[in-house]
């Protein structure tokens, strides 16, 4: 079953940034892009579970900041090792001023 959840408002994080969202038992990570997309992933590194949200972005990577392994996040494919396990990403819509992801 898919639902399309609000993450956030696109005032809340800046461009280049990471922000950590989370809803019922699960955690995201969402991201502004330097080409003005959002884009959303798991929250977690697929390496070691370390939250996303407290990594780098630089472009369109997210480094994790647990043991420096990078993802694309407009993908979830893995660039640096030792990330070898794609991140699992969803679809966002931006309305008016908020960023809605859909989930399940």
């Amino acid at each position: 079953m898919t639902e399309t959840i609000r993450a956030c408002s696109t005032t809340d994080i800046d461009e280049e940034d990471v922000m950590r969202f989370d809803h019922g038992d699960k955690t995201y990570a969402i991201f502004h892009a330097p080409d003005g997309k959002y884009y959303a992933t798991e929250g977690y590194c697929t390496h070691e579970k370390a939250h996303l949200g407290e990594g780098i972005v630089d472009e369109f990577e997210i480094e994790c900041p647990l043991h420096f392994g990078s993802f694309d996040y407009r993908t979830g494919d893995p660039t640096v090792a030792p990330a070898c396990v794609k991140l699992k990403t969803y679809p966002v819509k931006i309305e008016g001023n908020d960023i809605l992801i859909t989930v399940g």
